[in-house]
């Protein structure tokens, strides 16, 4: 058999009765067993009755035969046409119509009954979804940010009033135009997330891009967000500048001070006319106060130098257990109990990251060492972060405020950028560092949070 059919051979068919024809037809097939037996009475077993009289009751019987089939046929697909338009109304938007039954408890009150509860569903979830609308609308028109979104040709499709002001245009002027002919196209091909320093016509300074793919009706836009960081990292820096030289005025002034006096103290002693007799202790004790401070500058700016200068880690698979077991073994003044954890694999360099825990059991054994503690370290992981924790007993932390303040100690002869430089490791490693005090006992307990 071919499979090739002719459109002539298909017009030629005979049309399919429809749904309202199903209905009358079957409405005849059902009246017919009744009417034919009632007209076959009429006309073959009532020998007395006039034609007359079978003429009209054939004619009654098959109107009401008739009459019938078409009243079936409106109950049938009134409802069904009622409940088309119904669904038409909540298809272009409108959902004030309601549908009527004259029996909720039947099948088509139940129909009736869902279609207007549907009908209230999304007028309800139409009204949250413009409402919804209007408030971003209002937030993206009132919030001063510029946001841009472009289509896939690069053609600016939304912009809010931070973004006309940024670019010096009306709306008009700017909707249409490709980022090219905007100047904007190092925020569409550069990373989703940077910091430049641009000039545009509504201002010039430096910048954080964020980009970020979204759809509006199916179609994707790009959209992106310019948020000036020029004050804010003004007053970052200065707030910066601000604490260094406080720091290291701090740090000069208790060098210089003692150095200048004894300059001062040994000048007067060798321009007198006669040395004493133990001019040369003074001058000894002088020159070895001179020699301690200077070597103590000396390692305050190294230490500075070492803060300012950490080297990007080089990232390389490093078993947890490992390198545990490496920074425990540095600290031998007391015994560290290690609880171990799961085997665990993490992206960090070892050098680095052996030196955060290097410090931090430091850290620990010397706060366990004032009271006799003990020092405990072991890992677990957290969803997709892997955890470090180093547990002590010593007389917990007084106050959280400054220690994460460069060159802030309260030790005799510390630096204090231990804990800094750990957590400046920590966060180049995409984790973070909290010191914080127990809870389930005396000291104070570390938690390093890597990417596991």
């Amino acid at each position: 058999m071919s499979d090739n059919f002719d459109p002539a051979e298909r017009q030629q068919k005979p049309a399919r009765i429809g749904y309202e024809g199903r209905v009358v037809l079957l409405a005849f097939l059902a009246g017919l067993p009744g009417s034919v037996c009632a007209l076959l009475l009429l006309w073959l077993w009532v020998p007395k009755a006039t034609q007359q009289l079978q003429i009209t009751l054939t004619v009654v019987i098959g109107g009401a035969w008739i009459g019938f089939a078409m009243l079936v046929r409106e109950r049938v697909v009134f409802p069904l046409q009622t409940l088309s338009n119904l669904l038409g109304a909540l298809r272009e938007g409108d959902f004030s119509v309601r549908g009527r039954s004259p029996r909720p408890d039947d099948a088509l009150g139940e129909v009736m009954r869902e279609v207007n509860t549907l009908g209230s569903t999304l007028r309800e979830q139409r009204l949250g979804a413009m409402e919804a609308t209007m408030l971003l609308r209002t937030v993206m028109r009132e919030i001063d940010v510029a946001i841009f979104a472009f289509d896939e040709n690069q053609r600016l499709r939304l912009v809010n009033r931070a973004g006309e002001r940024l670019l010096d245009q009306p709306p008009e002027r700017l909707l249409g135009q490709t980022a090219d002919e905007l100047k904007l196209e190092v925020c569409l091909d550069g990373p989703e997330q940077t910091t430049l320093q641009a000039i545009f016509p509504g201002g010039a300074g430096r910048w954080g891009v964020r980009r970020t793919r979204i759809r509006e009706r199916g179609l994707p836009l790009e959209l992106v967000v310019i948020s000036d960081l020029t004050k804010a990292l003004s007053e970052q820096e200065l707030q910066a500048w601000q604490r260094l030289v406080r720091v290291l005025g701090h740090e000069l002034n208790n060098s210089l001070a003692p150095i200048k006096s004894i300059a001062g103290s040994l000048e007067a002693i060798v321009s007198r006319q006669e040395l004493p007799d133990d001019w040369r202790d003074d001058m000894r004790r002088g020159l070895h106060v001179i020699v301690s401070r200077s070597e103590s500058l000396s390692r305050f700016i190294g230490a500075y130098a070492r803060l300012a200068k950490l080297p990007r880690p080089q990232l390389q698979p490093l078993e947890v257990a490992a390198f545990v077991e490496r920074a425990v073994s540095f600290e031998t003044r007391l015994p560290v109990e290690v609880q171990p954890g799961p085997p665990v694999t993490v992206q960090g360099d070892p050098d680095q990251l052996e030196q955060v825990l290097i410090n931090l059991l430091r850290n620990a054994a010397d706060a366990s060492l004032t009271t006799n503690g003990r020092v405990r370290i072991g890992w677990r992981r957290d969803s997709a972060m892997m955890e470090i924790w180093i547990k002590d007993e010593g007389p917990g932390l007084s106050s959280t405020a400054n220690l994460f303040v460069p060159f802030f100690t309260t030790k005799p002869g510390g630096s204090g950028i231990g804990l800094v430089l750990s957590r400046q490791i920590a966060e180049g490693h995409g984790g973070a560092l909290a010191l914080e005090n127990r809870t389930d006992g005396p000291g104070c307990i570390a938690r390093l949070r890597l990417l596991g």
